[in-house]
């Protein structure tokens, strides 16, 4: 295997935070993700039998969950600790959110079921892929936007505060604030 990151002395986990190549595999990021698993099960089966326990288990696994928020499991994340939803945010259903980047949701959104924010990057080099290589882009929602069910959000995507994206869009690029968007890719349609 090449080695990628000579002369780099930073851990895999802080080159993925950086946006930059690390290795997807790597011990430490293993461990951080099953803590997400576990959390994320864990957050389920109190929404199911005992709701009032469910939201602390939400909070420890989130970075940042605004008063008010609420995410209706299951729920499907990398890590967890990389994601702020904002205050009076409603997430519905089977939210898929690859935290490998920092995912930043605003306040008083409406985010409807199964939909999916992913920042992982794949390498396009054959090599790069066997030696398991990812990058990663932030992902940032604005507040007051809406995101219809089956949303996809691609990485590096910034949608601009209060915008509406449509039902099965396909996010591959910036939405500016005030409009709405649709289709595969997005693209805008009009303003608000």
């Amino acid at each position: 295997m090449k080695d990628y990151f000579a002369g780099d002395p930073r851990t895999n986990r802080e080159r993925m935070l950086a946006g930059d190549l690390y290795i997807a595999d790597d011990p430490d990021i293993a461990r951080e993700s099953q803590r997400a698993v576990r959390l994320a099960a864990e957050y389920l089966a109190a929404s199911v039998q005992n709701p009032e326990t469910a939201r602390p288990i939400l909070v420890e696994l989130l970075g940042f969950l605004g008063e008010e928020a609420v995410i209706r499991p299951p729920l499907a994340v990398d890590y967890g600790s990389y994601i702020s939803v904002g205050a009076r945010t409603f997430i519905n259903f089977n939210f898929t959110a690859l935290d490998v980047a920092p995912i930043t949701i605003g306040e008083d959104c409406q985010i409807g079921p199964n939909v999916q924010l992913l920042t992982p990057t794949h390498p396009v080099e054959p090599q790069q892929r066997r030696d398991k290589l990812e990058a990663a882009e932030p992902i940032v929602i604005g507040d007051n936007v809406w995101l219809g069910g089956g949303v996809i959000v691609l990485p590096g995507v910034t949608i601009g505060d209060n915008s509406v994206v449509g039902a099965g869009a396909v996010v591959t690029k910036d939405i500016p604030a005030d409009v709405v968007a649709v289709g595969n890719p997005a693209r805008v349609i009009r303003s608000i």
